[in-house]
């Protein structure tokens, strides 16, 4: 059973838009035998995009969570305390916070953030459409 952590931007286009998904990771999301997560640092950015008007999710995204099977992945004081220890390659503290739990969970991160691919010793499936 393999764990992966979807980044924001993949969350949002298995929820809007699959097309934007290569097969493969389709594949994976879609495999029930793979734990999929999706942190709490995702859904805080979702939230503070919307209200700024940035974004328009037209879905409840707990149920988005709950309907496929996803994890959610609490924001814990030990990943916290693990984004200090990044190299400062990346600045979004939500990206960041997505590292240090990819890293302290041993999960692969799902992602095409060319900032985030920069991190040494994290597990990165990167694809590109």
């Amino acid at each position: 059973m393999a764990k992966y952590l979807l980044d924001t931007h993949v969350f949002l286009w298995w929820i809007s838009d699959a097309n934007q998904l290569d097969k493969e990771v389709f594949d994976i999301i879609s495999d029930t035998s793979n734990q999929i997560y999706i942190s709490s640092a995702s859904i805080w950015e979702i939230a503070i995009k919307e209200a700024l008007g940035k974004l328009k999710v037209d879905a409840d995204l707990s149920s988005v969570i709950e309907a496929n099977r996803f994890i959610e992945l609490k924001i814990s004081a030990i990943c916290t305390n693990a984004t200090k220890k990044l190299e400062q390659i990346h600045r979004d503290p939500f990206d960041r916070m997505l590292i240090a739990q990819a890293l302290e969970g041993d999960m692969t991160l799902v992602t095409v953030d060319r900032f985030i691919m920069q991190y040494k010793d994290i597990k990165i499936l990167n694809f590109k459409k």
